[in-house]
């Protein structure tokens, strides 16, 4: 997947000028400008700040079909808190939701 192109496709969906993204995203608008005029890929965690902008998970970023991946308020939340963890509380809380499910 051409990354540059998604985002590109994503903004002109939403009529966005490259300095609105780089705001809603809170990255630099040097930093948004040169991955679209250099074609350069963004890390992973400028792609998840991207992402978040549109209102994407990474998931919901990457799915290009047509049909909608549809998330519950509730599973939003989830994300949005999982998104804040770091790797040592990711696994805390699976640890924790998976001793729920066994009980």
């Amino acid at each position: 997947m051409d990354l540059v192109r998604r985002i590109s496709e994503l903004r002109e969906e939403r009529h966005w000028s490259e300095y609105h993204l780089a705001k809603e995203a809170g990255i630099s608008q040097s930093t948004l400008s040169n991955l679209i005029n250099r074609g350069n890929n963004p890390s992973i965690y400028t792609l998840e700040k991207i992402a978040r902008a549109f209102g994407l998970t990474l998931s919901q970023f990457f799915n290009t079909e047509e049909e909608a991946m549809y998330v519950t308020g509730a599973q939003k939340e989830l994300l949005e808190y999982w998104n804040c963890m770091d790797r040592i509380q990711r696994e805390k809380a699976l640890s924790y939701i998976k001793g729920l499910l066994n009980a």
